[in-house]
């Protein structure tokens, strides 16, 4: 076997190993709840099995082992010599863990044996050799209950295995670079419609007739390509069993997560930047929101508190749901946080979405202790970073004694944007059309002003505005009918003042080279119809800038 090939046959263990193993952890939770249930324990022997046949065959021994180890484990369970309980449930997940850590490091190269991994291997033996040494004689007597029955294949097994054979596994940078030709063709098309546009005579018409169909075509494959990247919610979500298990007895609290939407389905691109801000609200959920067992009786609640984790699509976006039926959030506590930290003038008043917002500020937490799960300030802010990375918004509701929900609106795809396109000078930029507001002409008397910044009255409200001229140097003359364009992002509103409005435009999204990763305003560039680059601008960062100035030039 060539190196080459060795390289792909590693991937594509590292990819099965990684799915199985978060299958298994889902799978471990679940029984927990189910002890019962012979098909979870089946399905875990499998997840071990398959892991140890592969790590062996790519003479991977540490990992062999160790999942034989668990495998041997999970057959006292098949045989109803070992009974589920929190302890094993425990001992499982922690087997999870260390294959998780076990597999990427043989892949790498580094397979040497961690303490830890061999003492927990020595554990898992332990147990299982004293299940094997309780076990009943064979024969002892015959078991009709089906509880009794040792775990048998079942006719699903083979079904199963099937399903999975329909789906197909594709390199995401195949699909990025599908997506950049189709950047591309835009930018031909764009160039022969210019052309066309200019012919005269039948044979143009003719030649213009075709290009609609080309384009017709080249729309339909930009949308197949788009659906592809698609992936359902559901493996993401099921990832946070094991988080609110651990984390609520860590708190010394009860609580199960309910899942709603998992066939919803996102761009692959946006899930990974999910997961850092679905477990920080999980978190806040649960350290501030779910109360101990003994507080939930006394308010007439289940002990075991719920969080739901939901998904579904509203008006183009995507929408993610974390909601609890804890205590809600305390507005006095926060006000007081937020005044002893400055954040307040006394007597200043919030609307209760204001102070919500609060949380969301970094180094605000209302906890009275630091742990390792709270207490930092970091949870909530950098849910919000995330979130306004991903060109989404983020809002909180909450009710008293009856819990809180936050909801993160995002747009379905990161690969192409709906943007109103402005020129300044020479330049030409994108305004993600989301947080545009409305267009206004700038006030005769606020164009002989020199400064970048200033301030205009719209409707009787005092409209912060910036010059993106000055913001990014821009060359040329500015115009003498200069436009503002007002918007909004997180309740945050501003004008920024333009020479040119080009109006709506649907652009594919091309990530800017490393040199202009520290370029504050700009999050990314891409290539209009008649061939000309435009940057797309970071809102957020932007508004940050202009109401700053406002707030500083105010004091």
């Amino acid at each position: 076997m060539d190196l080459e090939d060795r390289k792909a046959l590693l991937q594509t263990f590292l990819a099965e190993a990684e799915e199985r193993l978060i299958e298994m952890e889902e799978t471990i939770v679940e029984l927990e709840s189910r002890p019962d249930d012979e098909e979870l324990v089946q399905k875990l022997f499998r997840g071990a099995h398959t892991i140890k046949g592969n790590a062996s065959c790519l003479g991977f021994s540490r990992v062999s082992e160790f999942a034989h180890a668990l495998e041997d484990l999970l057959q006292r369970l098949r045989s109803r010599t070992l009974a589920v309980n929190s302890g094993l449930v425990t001992l499982l997940l922690r087997g999870v863990d260390a294959l998780k850590h076990m597999v990427p490091d043989a892949v790498a190269g580094v397979e040497e044996p961690q303490p830890a991994h061999l003492a927990l291997q020595r554990q898992l033996a332990d147990v299982t050799l004293k299940a094997s040494s309780d076990e009943s004689p064979a024969g002892a007597g015959a078991e009709t209950d089906a509880r009794k029955r040792p775990f048998g294949r079942r006719e699903g097994d083979a079904r199963e295995w099937l399903d999975r054979t329909k789906t197909l596994r594709v390199d995401i940078g195949r699909l990025d670079r599908m997506l950049n030709l189709t950047g591309e063709i835009a930018i031909a098309q764009g160039r022969l419609r210019q052309m066309l546009e200019k012919s005269t005579g039948h044979p143009g018409e003719a030649i213009l007739e075709t290009h609609r169909e080309a384009d017709r075509l080249f729309l339909e494959l930009q949308e197949l390509i788009l659906k592809v990247r698609m992936v359902p919610v559901g493996p993401l979500f099921r990832q946070y069993i094991r988080t609110v298990r651990d984390v609520a007895q860590a708190h010394g609290k009860l609580a199960r997560l309910v899942i709603e939407g998992e066939d919803v389905e996102v761009d692959t691109t946006i899930v990974e930047y999910l997961k850092d801000p679905i477990t920080h609200m999980i978190r806040n959920a649960l350290d501030h929101g779910i109360e101990p067992p003994d507080r939930r009786k006394q308010a007439g609640k289940d002990a075991t508190g719920r969080v739901t984790l939901r998904a579904f699509h509203e008006a183009g976006n995507i929408v993610i749901q974390v909601e609890d039926d804890g205590a809600g959030l305390n507005r006095r506590k926060i006000l007081e946080k937020a005044r002893s930290k400055g954040m307040l003038a006394d007597g200043q008043h919030l609307s209760s979405d204001d102070v919500y917002r609060l949380i969301f500020e970094p180094g605000f937490s209302t906890a009275e202790t630091v742990t390792d799960l709270s207490g930092r300030g970091v949870g909530m802010d950098v849910v919000r970073r995330h979130v306004d990375g991903l060109r989404g918004a983020v809002a909180i509701e909450s009710r008293s004694g009856a819990g809180s929900t936050v909801t993160i609106r995002l747009p379905l795809t990161l690969a192409i944007i709906d943007g109103f396109v402005v020129g300044v000078g020479e330049e030409t930029y994108v305004i993600p059309l989301d947080v545009v507001l409305e267009c206004v002409e700038l006030p005769m008397s606020e164009r002989r002003r020199t400064e970048g910044r200033g301030m205009i009255n719209l409707r009787g409200a005092a409209l912060p505005y910036l010059r993106l001229r000055d913001l990014f140097s821009a060359a040329g003359e500015p115009s003498p009918r200069e436009k503002v364009v007002v918007v909004k992002h997180h309740g945050c509103q501003a004008g920024l003042v333009v020479d040119d409005l080009f109006g709506e435009r649907q652009a594919v999204i091309k990530p800017l080279n490393k040199l202009f990763h520290g370029v504050p305003g700009i999050s990314g560039a891409t290539i209009l119809g008649d061939g000309r680059v435009a940057l797309i601008l970071d809102v957020p960062s932007v508004l940050r800038h202009t109401l700053n100035q406002a707030t500083a030039e105010a004091a």
